[in-house]
């Protein structure tokens, strides 16, 4: 019901889309169709299936979900209602629904009545962090929330996690998640309401309530469009230089103590410059006899394995792996190419990187007996502090397992979201629906990371723990910098073992 009340409301925008209707209703029969094509690739080319999920459980969830298929629904309905229940039950963070490239095309820049409030969540804590209605007067920044609509935090957070994606139970990427977007998430898992009651505690510890309207966009400023459509005339190579220095930058503190190296992404589409910036990067640590390394991956979601291996080999002092196992259940797409876009390319690597081995799986060998070595030239030998968190996922999670333990390298912040024991991040395709065009990531390899710890299902654990607090949400202070700067300086004792700090 709520999904009409958002489509009403929204309705004079659905004209701008030619041949593309948000509010289409699938009947149930292709709904149907699509979720059984859905389970049948899933069954046959997913590595991970029941990596954390039994296979009786996973039929059970397939079975359940299968019946919970309404008449009809919207594209909408069916990928939040069905399909995110149904990929989040697998606990392989690299599998997940998207919805069709029409509706990526029709939401774009579009601003869509949701609740207002934004917040900053952990535990059973959500602190409000801003809101979309800039005139209320009660719910401001730092806010403690207590209960929406009569939900606690606990029973908000704990039904939202029920529709996310994570690596085994490494559930600190839902975190930040929800904290990067709690209307977005609010509205799809609990639909909108034309006003809310929110719990929260005032200034004097007491808890209260107030009703929060809903946020309503304003209607569309022609003016202000233009004006920022011109702003946006940017050179191809404009955007491009901004994008790489929002992915990654170098900067070295004034005395020269410490410099701080941010590499938000191992993107294969940076490719030889992202390798140019690593090598430069490291030569000028080099030659200014910087002692102490911050690396700052709290927003490297991963990307290529091949920029992670660099980046190891100049930290590393020894040889490693990339994985102890490292296969794919079958060696083709067939016969499901037809829904995966560049399927050829994806068949030829798999056919000429694998070998199919005793177990009948195939193998990619390569990087289960490939050892890489140390850098010589420009290898960082100072003390090492990197920057971990929830989005800390993948590719950079097999870095934080590869320098973990060493005698110079400390890992700072919180849990990653990428699994410790293993992923499956090396090919991931999405398959393409064939009647909603609702799309579902289908990862091809499972890895058991090099000298892998036992399979629990966490990411990998901080030497430093360093939590968010309330305190430090109201006043917007990064506390993991401002920690690790404290123990560069000599300010504070390094611990022992992981602690609050």
């Amino acid at each position: 019901m709520w999904l009409l009340v958002l489509m009403s409301l929204c309705s004079g925008c659905f004209t701008s889309l030619k041949n593309y209707d948000p509010n289409k209703k699938f009947p149930k029969t292709e709904l149907q169709q699509d979720y059984s094509v859905l389970r049948k690739v899933l069954e046959d080319k997913h590595p991970a299936l029941y990596w954390y999920t039994s296979r009786d459980s996973m039929n059970y969830y397939f079975d359940s979900l299968y019946a919970s298929i309404g008449d009809s629904m919207t594209e909408l309905q069916f990928g939040w209602k069905v399909l995110a229940p149904l990929t989040q039950k697998i606990h392989c963070g690299h599998t997940s629904f998207g919805m069709s490239r029409q509706w990526g095309k029709f939401i774009r820049d579009r601003r869509i009545p949701s609740f207002p409030l934004f917040v900053k969540a952990w535990g059973d804590t959500m602190v409000v962090t801003g809101s979309l209605n800039r005139k209320d007067s009660i719910i401001k920044r730092g806010t403690l929330i207590t209960s929406i609509n009569g939900y606690t935090n606990k029973e908000m957070i704990g039904k939202i996690f029920d529709y996310l994606p994570m690596d085994g139970y490494a559930d600190n990427v839902n975190y930040v998640r929800i904290s990067g977007n709690f209307p977005y998430y609010h509205r799809n898992v609990y639909g909108i309401f034309k006003n809310y009651r929110v719990g929260y505690i005032d200034s004097t510890g007491r808890e209260k309530s107030t009703i929060v309207p809903m946020f309503s966009p304003p209607p569309p400023d022609s003016t202000k469009k233009k004006r920022r459509q011109d702003s946006l005339k940017l050179s191809r190579q404009q955007i491009r230089d901004e994008r790489r220095t929002n992915a990654r930058s170098l900067e070295i503190d004034s005395s020269g103590t410490f410099a701080t190296l941010s590499l938000h992404t191992f993107s294969a589409g940076e490719g030889r410059k992202l390798r140019l910036f690593m090598k430069r990067s490291f030569k000028k640590l080099r030659k200014q006899q910087v002692k102490n390394l911050v690396l700052d991956l709290r927003s490297n979601g991963g990307g290529d394995v091949g920029m992670y291996v660099l980046l190891t080999k100049y930290i590393r002092n020894s040889q490693f792996k990339v994985a102890d196992t490292s296969y794919a259940i079958a060696k083709t797409l067939r016969p499901y190419s037809g829904l995966i876009r560049k399927s050829f390319f994806y068949n030829i690597g798999m056919v000429f990187m694998t070998k199919k081995k005793k177990d009948g799986l195939y193998h990619f060998g390569y990087y289960e007996r490939h050892f890489f070595k140390p850098k010589k030239k420009n290898h960082y030998n100072g003390d090492v502090y990197v920057l971990i968190s929830g989005p800390t996922f993948s590719a950079s999670t097999l870095f934080c397992n590869a320098v973990k333990g060493q005698q110079n390298v400390k890992l700072v912040g919180e849990e990653t979201g990428g699994g410790w024991h293993g992923n499956s991040g090396l090919m991931i395709p999405d398959i393409t629906l064939p009647i909603t065009k609702l799309r579902v990531r289908l990862p091809l390899f499972k890895l058991v990371q090099y000298n892998h710890v036992p399979k629990d299902g966490r990411g990998v654990e901080p030497d430093i723990f360093i939590p968010p607090t309330v305190e430090g949400v109201r006043q917007n202070i990064d506390r993991k910098m401002e920690q690790v700067k404290l123990l560069i300086s000599g300010k504070a004792g390094l611990p022992a073992s992981p602690k609050i700090l």
